[in-house]
């Protein structure tokens, strides 16, 4: 695992950190994450089944969703130690925690090429279906969120508008478009290194069976694209508001 055992020394300091952050009660997971507004985003969006599935990314936050599987490596033996957290982090994020950990560790748990491929393939299948899963919840958010904004468009033309009831609904907005594009930045992750990690394959030899890998790949970056684009709707209804 030679790419690990050049990248952990650099982030050594930034994984026990993350660790010292998850024991102390610190980690911004779940329903009390705020947006940058101040304001907690729907409910919808942070506590669903499918809330996590692109919440975490690279090797210190990998590391922390690892949670316990990582503090149990603090006591391996310092030869198994890397190897313990490497696999700790992939089994919470997988991809997201980077190519060439990503990589590193599907090479030295499938020799065979044809398999090692094939898993990749079917991961690349699940986090696509994961993608279209939470989709569908930020479609459910989007689509309340413009039905909102169109409500305050139209007390503002009919000069009704309450204007303290509207600043607390924009900024129940702007909280969501927060999450939202956490969300995205989560999944343009995903995709970006499942293809370094497909070259990486394709570098060594992986023939066919990457070009399969790729058009999965694309499939995914399909679907990201097409919420990106539902995203940057909302936001461009939420931009035309002013209150004033």
């Amino acid at each position: 695992m030679k790419h690990v055992c050049d990248y952990l020394p650099k982030a050594m300091l930034g994984l026990f950190l993350s660790i010292s952050l998850v024991l102390g009660g610190c980690a911004h997971t779940g329903s009390n994450l705020l947006g940058e507004t101040g304001t907690a985003p729907d409910p919808r969006l942070t506590q669903s089944a499918d809330a996590k599935f692109f919440s975490t990314s690279g090797l210190t936050a990998c590391a922390g969703a690892a949670g316990v599987g990582i503090l149990a490596c603090a006591v391996a033996s310092p030869n198994d130690k890397v190897k313990c957290m490497v696999v700790a982090g992939i089994a919470a994020c997988g991809v997201a925690m980077g190519a060439n950990y990503y990589y590193d560790y599907r090479r030295s748990k499938y020799s065979d090429t044809a398999q090692r491929l094939q898993m990749m393939n079917d991961e690349v299948k699940a986090d696509t279906e994961k993608v279209a899963v939470r989709t569908a919840t930020l479609q459910q958010v989007i689509s309340d969120d413009k039905e909102r904004i169109a409500g305050i468009q139209k007390s503002i033309q009919s000069k009704t508008l309450d204007k303290a009831k509207a600043q607390q609904e924009i900024a129940s907005v702007d909280s969501n478009l927060v999450q939202m594009r956490k969300d995205l930045d989560g999944m343009r992750t995903k995709v970006t290194e499942y293809q370094k990690t497909a070259q990486l394959e394709r570098t060594n030899g992986g023939g066919k069976q990457v070009t399969e890998i790729d058009g999965e790949i694309a499939k995914m970056n399909t679907k990201v694209a097409s919420l990106q684009k539902e995203v940057d709707g909302l936001y461009s209804q939420r931009s035309a508001i002013t209150l004033g």
